[in-house]
Order: structure tokens, then C-alpha cells, then sequence
């Protein structure tokens, strides 16, 4: 697997799914994929085959060049800028909780998940 690319086509993705609003389970179920599948992939950790990239494309409304890179260079910095730039309507408090928890692997993220469902679910009583 080409590292790089990966990394590439995960980057572009992330920051289109997120100027759309869009959950990792609305994407994969769009696109037809498991959501782990979509996850890695947004990771750069997996590639998508030829199909399922233009699916993606098309759930994502981006052109396929530029999930590829092939646009212009896009660093991963760059995009994650791009993609919080999208944001402003959210509050800073929230922005500045989203970039403390994208560097968050996987397992870490479900671990926090855990802990706002417990802070919800007394937060309801």
C-alpha cells in the first residue's frame, strides 16, 4: 500500500465529510462500507478500492482528483485548517475541544466516548 496516498485520500476526506456536516457512520452507509472500513481509511491505515473511491466521491461531492491529491498539494496541517476554518459557527470552546481530540487514536476516542455517555446519562436524570 502506498503510504502517502492513503494518507492523501484519508485527509481529503475527513475535511469534505466535515464541511458537509457529515458523521463516519453517514459516509460509510452512503458509500456502502463498514464504518471501521471508512475509519481506517480517513486514518490513511487503507485505500480505497476504485469503486468504492468513486462512491466516495460522489457521498462526499468532491471531485476524485482531489481525494488523490492530484489538484495541488494539500499537507494534512493544511487540511485540518481548511476543515476547522469551515467551522466558525461552532463556539471556540467546542473548535478548541475538536483539535485536542484529533490526535486521539482509535481506542482513546472510544474511551472518551464512554465517558460523555456517562456524563449524558447522569446529566438526564
Amino acid at each position: 500500500m502506498n503510504e502517502e496516498l492513503a494518507i492523501t485520500v484519508g485527509t481529503a476526506a475527513r475535511a469534505a465529510r466535515e464541511r458537509q456536516g457529515l458523521t463516519q457512520g453517514d459516509v460509510a452507509s452512503q458509500v456502502g462500507i463498514a464504518m471501521e472500513v471508512y475509519s481506517r481509511m480517513e486514518r490513511g491505515r487503507v485505500l480505497p478500492s476504485s469503486t468504492t473511491l468513486r462512491r466516495l466521491s460522489m457521498v462526499l461531492r468532491i471531485r476524485a482528483d482531489t481525494l488523490l491529491g492530484l489538484d495541488g498539494p494539500t499537507p494534512p496541517q493544511e487540511a485540518l485548517t481548511m476543515a476547522l476554518a469551515d467551522r466558525e459557527e461552532d463556539p471556540p470552546t467546542l473548535r478548541r475541544l475538536v483539535r485536542a481530540l484529533r490526535p486521539l487514536n482509535e481506542e482513546e476516542l472510544k474511551a472518551l466516548g464512554l465517558v460523555i455517555q456517562g456524563v449524558l446519562a447522569f446529566r438526564a436524570r
